[in-house]
């Protein structure tokens, strides 16, 4: 016993001698490299207030001037959750405490190997679908505003290439390769770069995390793991399993919020079926609006996996993008009861509604507009480039996910006889246009000619088109 407690003894020891002469040597490191870039370049601690920039060029160190905090930690979970995996994240979060202590320079090398051993530079595709989010976030604002003064620009970063790249390219600032310290503001006050002032609109991002995974962050979340699993998979029995007025209570019992509002005259004055049109921004959508109504609604859907078909507790019906053939499918289908569609064809996150295909404005003479929000806290339900059938186990698996279902007024739809033109002469993309307006004012959310297609081009590199499996 005492040959093991004195073993124990020896190897603190010895740990504790070897990191604290690498700390020492990084202190002298630090001083030196500090004093001999201060003797060559002057600082100026109070640019902020300056207006003479105009005709200057601006070198600035983009975790020390450009963004509110610090730490790189973040970003690589990100890269590692995202791109590596539920292990590699893991792996991360244990060695950061180590990282802490061997100091910037290696601490970073550590990161960078966790992070990206293993992973192919063609399919890593999280440094334009994931960072660009959560770089614009951290980005602030009086920094920023100095920054665009300048006649150049000159961005020194000692993050790796695949990850500079994101935050360069959608800051709209050039790059150098050489670390170069620069002036330091009270971080404190800073604000946060507002929305509207973003170099490019942030319509699209990709990734599962919702959150910022700071190191606290990163432990909440891991430990969340098992019970949010857990939970969602009760979730998901509830709202399957029992009739709506009783799963309803259960699953506001158990964190989930639903808000819901809906106009005073809502009666059919046509002798089919209702038809609901919502913008989309999860696959859960048509079951929030049968929540609502409590009662099944046939979905009809532009693109879904076989597994997500297979797993919905409604009816679901996929569109051939064959417009005659779709056009009769849809008039079928309100025979038989109420329908929903999402025009969109995709999700979207941010508050954007993309382009409405026009093919709904023909297939009844009353439309009802339903406007959709949801807010999360952790895990986004959705995803371009991941395995869409986990899209609700992730959204399921937030600690209280909020949906708010608003139904509008009714809006006037083209005739029944299909023509392209009403009595007004109204357009069936008239009344695409119309429905998306009213959407975009209620939510207050921005209204785009973007696509489907767009999206997938821009974040998985594909159309987003789900072969049909016979």
């Amino acid at each position: 016993m005492l040959i093991k407690a004195f073993f124990f003894n020896s190897l603190f020891l010895f740990c504790y001698r070897i990191l604290r002469r690498k700390l020492k040597v990084l202190k002298v490191l630090h001083r030196t490299s500090s004093s001999s870039t201060y003797s060559k370049y002057q600082k100026y601690p109070s640019i902020i207030h300056r207006s003479d920039l105009s005709d200057h060029t601006l070198i600035f160190d983009v975790e020390g001037a450009l963004l509110k905090s610090s730490s790189l930690f973040p970003y690589f979970m990100l890269v590692a959750f995202e791109a590596g995996g539920l292990i590699r994240a893991i792996a991360l979060f244990l060695l950061y405490p180590f990282v802490c202590l061997v100091g910037d320079e290696m601490g970073l090398k550590i990161m960078v190997m966790v992070c990206f051993f293993g992973i192919k530079k063609d399919s890593f595709s999280v440094g334009t679908a994931v960072l660009p989010k959560f770089f614009l976030e951290d980005v602030g604002l009086e920094m920023f505003e100095v920054i665009k003064k300048g006649e150049k620009k000159v961005a020194v970063t000692n993050l790796p290439q695949a990850l500079a790249n994101s935050l360069i390219t959608n800051c709209s600032l050039n790059t150098a390769r050489k670390y170069l310290s620069v002036v330091k503001a009270d971080k404190r006050s800073w604000q946060t770069l507002p929305r509207d002032k973003y170099p490019k609109a942030l319509i699209f991002h990709d990734g599962r995390l919702a959150l910022r995974p700071t190191p606290l962050d990163t432990l909440v979340m891991l430990m969340w793991l098992p019970f949010g699993s857990t939970i969602a998979i009760i979730r998901m029995i509830i709202s399957l399993s029992l009739p709506y007025n009783i799963s309803t209570p259960l699953l506001i019992f158990i964190g989930m919020r639903l808000t819901v509002s809906s106009p005073k005259s809502s009666q059919n004055s046509s002798q089919n079926g209702n038809l609901y049109v919502c913008n989309h921004r999860t696959l859960l959508d048509p079951l929030y609006l049968c929540f609502t109504l409590k009662k099944n609604i046939t979905a009809v859907t532009y693109s879904l996996s076989r597994m997500s078909e297979i797993l919905a507790p409604i009816k679901t019906v996929r569109l051939t993008r064959n417009r005659d053939q779709d056009a009769m499918m849809m008039k079928k289908l309100l025979n038989q009861g109420d329908l929903v569609v999402c025009p969109e064809g995709t999700t979207c996150r941010e508050p954007y509604l993309l382009r409405f295909s026009p093919l709904f404005s023909e297939m009844s003479d009353e439309i009802i507009p339903v406007a959709i929000d949801t807010h999360v806290s952790m895990f986004y339900g959705t995803t371009a480039g991941g395995l869409k059938c986990l899209d609700p186990l992730f959204f399921l698996m937030n600690p209280s996910p909020i949906y708010t279902v608003r139904l509008l007024e009714k809006v006037s739809g083209l005739s029944s006889a299909g023509s392209s033109y009403c009595s007004n002469d109204k357009t069936r993309f008239d009344v695409a246009n119309e429905v998306q307006s009213e959407l975009g004012k209620t939510l207050g959310f921005e209204c785009t000619k973007l696509t489907r297609k767009d999206k997938y081009l821009i974040l998985a590199g594909n159309e987003g088109i789900v072969s049909k499996i016979k």
